[in-house]
């Protein structure tokens, strides 16, 4: 029972954008603009950077709550449903018609709630390095989701890896257009205006 209502609370909180919200209390649909999709580097291209801020803090904590209620009743492959659904609602909100954002913030937030604030600091170091090499939002996160897997295979147990491994490709999978314009050159670069 516990697998089941915290995997639907875990999913309909990850479905909750704080993009889509933010920009639509200043009369802004983001799915309009830019990326046309809910994250929060889509929203500060609208907005500015404070409100992207805002919008990535919202989206990182609906990936720590549900962890941190499910690490206290589940273990082993039960915990990883649970991790990565906040992600999934994020990418596939039911809220909004199953569109939404890119799902990293949540995928971070998650994350840090599993493995502890030590080792995603010491990997968070990879997305930091490349955000400032390469100022491009989407490049960033694929790097930082596929490097993490890689980092879990040889420190934690085989779980976590699959963990790891999932939220890689359900990312990569969630930035395919990303990816199509970073191969065109079309990607745009993060602006650091706040």
């Amino acid at each position: 029972m516990n697998i089941i209502l915290l995997s639907i609370f875990a999913y309909l909180l990850g479905s909750i954008s704080f993009g889509f919200l933010i920009g639509k209390a200043h009369k802004v649909d983001i799915r309009t603009i830019g990326s046309k999709s809910t994250t929060s580097t889509n929203l500060s291209r609208a907005l500015g950077w404070r409100w992207g801020v805002v919008s990535a803090l919202g989206d990182f904590l609906k990936g720590v709550i549900p962890v941190l209620l499910a690490q206290q009743y589940l273990t082993g492959y039960d915990l990883v449903l649970v991790s990565l659904l906040p992600m999934v609602g994020h990418i596939f909100p039911i809220y909004l018609g199953f569109k939404g954002g890119k799902g990293a913030a949540t995928f971070f937030g998650a994350t840090i709630t599993l493995i502890g604030p030590k080792f995603f600091l010491m990997s968070f170091l990879i997305w930091i390095i490349a955000l400032a090499i390469f100022r491009v939002a989407s490049l960033t996160n694929l790097i930082f989701v596929w490097s993490l897997a890689i980092l879990l295979f040889f420190n934690f147990p085989f779980h976590y890896f699959i963990y790891g491994l999932l939220g890689a490709l359900i990312m990569t999978w969630a930035m395919r257009e990303n990816i199509e314009r970073l191969m065109a050159g079309t990607e745009p670069k993060v602006n650091f205006k706040w």
